[in-house]
């Protein structure tokens, strides 16, 4: 059935697809590189200008660390190969902590620690990375690494006497008093997003074979957000939570919606489960169905999300945000066949093209141009990186191939 709707041009959409990977991949092998210090720099600005002395951060490393890892298996190229090891290289030489274990939140330019706490979120982005890594390189180093940081989340995230994982720690993995991932979160015991990131995590440590505690941690994560995170009369996801799983949130995000959908699916498939696969099937559509009617604006861009204390959606088109939708979408459209998914999805990609792609400076907007220029954020930094966009790329030209 799907094979009967998909778009002819589909041949077409893959080569545009992987013309706009390697835009990106070129973009971030000639600017992101720390010719004076080492490793990668931490900021670049929206136009282009190099923050040499900015502090640097574990989130863009460990996603550098993944994309180079990923985007050198899927090409073959062994220029992207030696990026992923110099990233490698910066996440055991700077971030990791020898005493205490797990991964430090940021450095300075000289790769001196400035921040010591232990967020779990990063701890599940070095788990993905290093995974990335291993099955690129077979470096045993680098599994043994990943299957120590998950057991350190075990071990100190996951309390015996409840469910769910807690956000941060000391160094020396205390409580701490501020767990917020950033200033714009609420302090909040759990959130969605932490264990989000930690699901596609043990996904990617499930996938390498050598951690079989990852495989039965991923299921038990699928459940909290099955039970827990998901709200199944909204279709939206719960952003933060009490320890005891009650609601706090002040709205809601679109973007970690549709994210959340399609890794929601990627677990399901990578447990080897038809039986969970038909049981997510619902909850995967549900989700990107209630995003099509309710966050789709008059340009075919998804919004950032709904605030609950201003009672109306939030206005910017961010980009990470259109590159989640599109593997999204294109994911509702494969195991559904319903063509309102691919046109939405269709119609993503040419926001992207007509409103975040930076033709003259290369690399993507932060903000949609109809957005811009009150909106001034860096072009490379700590919270942004080619993770997004760039998995994007490479998930839709596997998708395509799959519905073609």
């Amino acid at each position: 059935m799907v094979r009967d709707v998909v778009t002819p041009k589909a041949d077409n959409l893959i080569q545009e697809f992987r013309q706009e990977l390697h835009t990106i991949a070129d973009w971030w092998c000639q600017q992101a590189p720390d010719p004076i210090n080492g490793g990668f720099i931490g900021e670049i600005t929206r136009t282009g200008v190099r923050q040499v002395q900015s502090n640097k951060g574990v989130i863009l490393n460990a996603r550098l660390l993944w994309f180079f890892s990923e985007l050198a298996q899927f090409t073959g190229n062994l220029d992207y190969r030696e990026l992923a090891t110099r990233a490698y290289q910066v996440i055991a030489q700077q971030f990791l902590d020898k005493q205490h274990g797990g991964l430090v939140w940021a450095v300075n330019y000289r790769g001196q620690v400035i921040d010591s706490r232990k967020q779990v979120y990063a701890q599940a982005f070095g788990i993905y990375g290093l995974c990335a890594y291993y099955q690129l390189t077979h470096d045993q180093n680098a599994l043994e690494l990943a299957i120590e940081l998950f057991n350190l989340v075990e071990n100190y995230a996951h309390p015996v006497d409840g469910e769910g994982y807690l956000e941060a720690f000391s160094q020396n993995w205390q409580a701490l008093s501020d767990t917020r991932l950033s200033e714009k979160d609420l302090h909040a015991h759990k959130s969605m997003n932490t264990h989000l990131h930690i699901l596609e995590a043990y996904g990617a440590l499930t996938l390498t074979g050598a951690c079989p505690l990852a495989a039965q941690s991923l299921r038990r994560l699928i459940c909290y957000f099955y039970e827990h995170i998901l709200d199944k009369q909204t279709w939206h996801l719960r952003l933060f939570q009490n320890r005891d799983w009650t609601d706090i949130s002040e709205g809601v995000s679109y973007g970690h919606d549709i994210e959340c959908s399609w890794l929601l699916w990627e677990s399901a498939r990578r447990l080897q489960d038809e039986e969970l696969q038909q049981t997510l099937k619902p909850v995967v559509l549900n989700i990107a169905n209630n995003l099509r009617q309710k966050g789709i604006d008059q340009y075919g861009a998804l919004q950032d999300g709904f605030s609950f204390t201003q009672s109306r959606p939030h206005q910017q088109r961010i980009w990470w945000v259109q590159s989640e939708a599109l593997v999204g979408f294109l994911t509702a459209y494969q195991i559904s066949g319903d063509s309102a998914y691919r046109d939405s999805f269709l119609n993503v990609w040419k926001f992207i093209k007509n409103y975040i792609k930076d033709s003259q400076n290369g690399e993507w907007h932060w903000f949609s141009t109809l957005d811009q220029p009150q909106w001034q954020e860096y072009k490379l930094g700590f919270w942004k990186g080619p993770y997004h966009n760039g998995r994007a790329m490479m998930e839709v030209c596997k998708l395509l191939l799959e519905v073609n």
